[in-house]
């Protein structure tokens, strides 16, 4: 069986390893193998049984990994390896191919080829089996000099020496090769894989982009009380980070997060972070942090706070009571008719003395 052409193929031949007993064998050409994630894996062996059993006899053959009350499980009965697995035997030559595609790193086991007869009791497994590896790529960063970086393709296992490499600069192709020297400070993207893979490539190696400052609570601040600053970037390897104030050569602080307690006009100022990793570094925008005068410390915000949204509380309750008011005005109390007659009348008349002259 020759495998099919394109890609990295692991298909090793080396010494073999017999696994024998009273004439029943298997000869895996290899016991260790290394895959990269993504590529196409074909392990091989030859079975010999003891001259009496017929090739016919032979009633089935599979490889496996798992084993079910003490009985091996068919590789190809595994829902991990769906539409993954496929095997080509031949009962002429006494060999039995298993091709593994699209291998992932959950696939990394030790695989075992067994075979029975149709008799009960008579069948064999080659044990140990061959152990397979797959390993996904990484990217190394090393700097030659001051003004010069060398990328390395690697993996955790050794590859087959027919894996070839290939580096991509933004996504676009431009070299073949396990190592790559690209200048520092670059700002683009640099990843590698496998030839014939470019799916299952290396995570791409960049310096700090998109950097973004912010602040906590308040880029205003009370004198006393803390404020934090916070700074972020894009960037593989994972980036450093420097904090300055403008003007000062010194660094502030170091580390993603930049408290500052007990706050004083002193510190009012620009702010910014640097972004720094084995590819480049940046600058973030200033971040401007003031004073807004003397003030308590943390609880008299928390009482400000608190004090406004109960105020907000009641205008909200009180607002239904004034719009009822506004609707229905208090009218004056109605008296009765004749006791206005009677109010009147007593307005109008006074008591009149009567004077009798003799």
């Amino acid at each position: 069986m020759s495998p099919s052409a394109g890609g990295l193929v692991v298909f090793l031949l080396s010494v073999q390893v017999i696994q024998s007993q009273d004439g029943w064998r298997v000869d895996y050409y290899e016991t260790d193998i290394c895959a990269a994630k993504g590529s196409r894996v074909y392990i091989s062996c030859i079975y010999t049984h003891p001259p009496g059993i017929d090739p016919s006899d032979i009633k089935d053959r599979f490889w496996f990994i798992k084993e079910k009350d003490g009985e091996p499980v068919d590789l190809k009965t595994d829902s991990e390896y769906s539409g993954r697995v496929k095997y080509e035997c031949f009962s002429n030559s006494k060999s039995c191919y298993l091709t593994i595609t699209d291998v992932r790193e959950s696939d990394s086991a030790e695989y075992k080829f067994t075979f029975m007869t149709n008799q009960p009791g008579e069948k064999y497994t080659g044990s140990p089996g061959v152990t397979l590896s797959v390993t996904g790529l990484q990217v190394q960063v090393r700097r030659s000099d001051s003004t010069w970086l060398e990328l390395t393709c690697h993996s955790s296992c050794v590859l087959s020496d027919r894996a070839e490499y290939e580096w991509s600069k933004n996504e676009e192709i431009i070299k073949r090769g396990s190592s790559l020297r690209v200048s520092s400070g670059s700002t683009d993207r640099y990843f590698c894989y496998l030839r014939g893979y470019w799916n299952q490539r290396s995570p791409a190696v960049y310096g700090p982009q998109r950097l973004s400052v912010s602040v906590s609570p308040s880029a205003v601040m009370l004198e006393g009380d803390s404020v934090t600053l916070t700074c972020s970037a894009d960037a593989n390897p994972a980036a450093n980070y420097t904090w300055y104030k403008e003007h000062e050569d010194s660094p502030r602080a170091s580390g993603q997060n930049f408290t500052i307690t007990n706050f004083t006009a002193e510190h009012s100022g620009n702010y910014y972070c640097e972004a720094q990793n084995e590819m480049g570094r940046s600058n973030s925008t200033l971040l401007r942090i003031t004073s807004s005068g003397k003030g308590g410390s943390t609880w008299s915000t928390t009482a400000i706070i608190v004090i406004s949204v109960l105020l907000l509380i009641i205008i909200i309750l009180a607002v239904p009571y004034i719009k009822r008011w506004r609707m229905f005005p208090e009218r004056p109390e109605q008296r009765p008719e004749n006791d206005t007659q009677v109010r009147r009348k007593s307005s109008v008349w006074r008591p009149v003395r009567t004077f009798i002259i003799s």
